[in-house]
């Protein structure tokens, strides 16, 4: 099946084919005819399966479809600098948009923004906004006045401008809840709530979820008019390109020397390494930055244009290894992501899967590491329950732990992991750029942050981890044997 075989407008069609995009992929192939025509839709569908197309597509084709508006004379812009010129006082005009999709998280909001304009590179008169916490107002005030037909936003900010008047949903015929999951394990349910009761009764809804079951069910089941229910793939999916490994440390110290050596492998081209709190990807981060790792921090303390400067440095290749928490790491799309390390173990399974996810993206391999205490072995199971799926538990050599693994666990798979290879095996003896010799005892203390995944609420304490430059031959602290785990 092609995209203009799902009744797409020529532009559009156009669009996606200049980007690259040739046939439809499943979620997309279901959801783009039903939501084409009018149907409410509840979707579940795994990260990276072409969700934003499949209610982005459709939702432009509904609106470069329709009668055009009539242009009025002059715009609010327009309007606003006349009244200035006579010293008038200014009255902000609400904008009304068409559309909005409310995402969890800043930078998933970003990705479908751009994701958008990408779509509709050929129609000229369909606008798509970002409206995000951590953006100064002055420039949301600038992008609302342009009266945008797509709005992106998170659920908070969204809920200010709505309370202060500056949006009006009277005219909205599309709402889209990207990743409704996350954003109720995030407590934006009342906000949720709050801003469907906004919008008009006669909307189109899609609501797309890891899972449909539960309180998201419950929701999606009281927001949704006589809904299609397209169930693409579990959340469990198995990442058959994406070898995953357990392994076991005794103590900080331990994990942190593992991690550094994990970090030097010369088949990576970039990493991510999941923190439960944002205090500790701060605190990794510049620790891999002294041990010479081009590395950086990304969290929800972070001001939004930090956090964009991060991301754009990533994409780029000027940072090889981001450190992150859930939270901000949603929506992360970059292709070079070869590793992914739990330098923590996610609170969710759902999460495990999400964060392995941000490698092996458009079909390439990739190899995700949890670096696991003994004491979290149920934890381990309990993701292994959850996704069908043994997770071997791997030693590298120089690196045992005192412990040894239980039997069942061990792989006994020789050979090591290329990225052109999805085998779920140890790579002995990989070659460090720090001077041979033992490792060093020692480590860090960690701040006295509490255990659990990091929490969406921002804290007001700044945020560091910024990234030192891409060296590529990481050294140790002071050039001779010390490493990340040293003190």
């Amino acid at each position: 099946m092609s995209f203009e075989a799902l009744g797409l407008h020529a532009t559009i069609v156009k669009a996606v084919t200049e980007a690259g995009y040739t046939v439809p992929t499943p979620v997309q192939a279901q959801a783009v005819p039903a939501a084409i025509g009018g149907r409410d839709l509840l979707v579940s569908s795994q990260t990276g399966s072409g969700k934003t197309a499949a209610f982005m597509l459709p939702a432009l084709h509904k609106l470069v479809s329709a009668e055009p508006a009539p242009a009025p004379a002059r715009t609010p812009a327009q309007e606003a600098q006349s009244a200035r010129a006579r010293g008038e006082r200014v009255r902000f005009t609400a904008a009304k948009p068409k559309m909005l999709v409310l995402t969890p998280t800043r930078e998933l909001a970003l990705q479908v923004t751009t994701a958008t304009e990408k779509y509709g590179s050929y129609m000229r008169r369909i606008r798509a906004v970002s409206i995000l916490g951590g953006m100064p107002y002055p420039k949301q005030m600038q992008l609302l006045s342009k009266n945008p037909e797509i709005l992106v936003a998170t659920p908070g900010r969204l809920i200010d401008h709505m309370e202060s008047g500056k949006i009006d949903f009277s005219e909205l015929q599309i709402l889209v809840l990207d990743e409704a999951d996350r954003m109720l394990d995030m407590g934006f349910i009342d906000d949720i709530e709050k801003i469907v009761a906004a919008t008009p009764a006669d909307r189109q809804t899609m609501l797309f979820s890891a899972t449909l079951d539960g309180v998201v069910g419950s929701m999606a089941r009281r927001i949704t008019k006589d809904p299609m229910v397209i169930q693409i793939a579990s959340s469990s999916n198995r990442h058959e390109n994406i070898a995953q490994r357990v392994h076991f440390v005794d103590d900080l110290s331990h994990k942190n020397r593992l991690l550094d050596h994990l970090l030097r492998d010369e088949s990576m081209d970039q990493a991510v390494v999941f923190t439960a709190t944002k205090r500790d990807a701060d605190t990794i981060a510049d620790r891999l930055n002294i041990a010479g790792f081009a590395a950086a921090a990304l969290h929800g303390d972070m001001h939004q244009g930090a956090r964009n400067r991060t991301l754009d440095s990533l994409r780029r290749g000027q940072v090889r290894v981001l450190v992150a928490t859930d939270v901000a790491a949603r929506g992360i799309d970059v292709p070079n992501i070869t590793h992914v390390v739990n330098y923590d173990l996610p609170k969710f399974p759902e999460d495990y899967v999400h964060r392995i996810g941000r490698t092996g993206r458009a079909g390439r391999n990739g190899l995700a590491i949890s670096l696991v205490n003994h004491a979290e072995n149920m934890n381990i199971k309990r993701i292994e329950r959850f996704t069908k799926q043994l997770i071997p538990a791997t030693v590298v050599e120089g690196f045992e732990p005192k412990r040894s693994a239980p039997a069942a666990r061990t792989s006994t798979r020789p050979g090591g992991w290329k990225p052109g290879d999805g085998r779920n095996a140890a790579k002995p003896g990989q070659r460090s750029f720090s001077k041979p010799g033992a490792p060093r005892e020692g480590g860090y203390n960690r701040d006295a942050a509490p255990r659990g995944p990091s929490s969406g609420a921002p804290r007001r304490e700044g945020s560091g981890g910024g990234y030192r430059g891409s060296n590529p031959h990481p050294r140790s602290f002071d050039g001779a044997r010390r490493t990340f785990g040293d003190n």
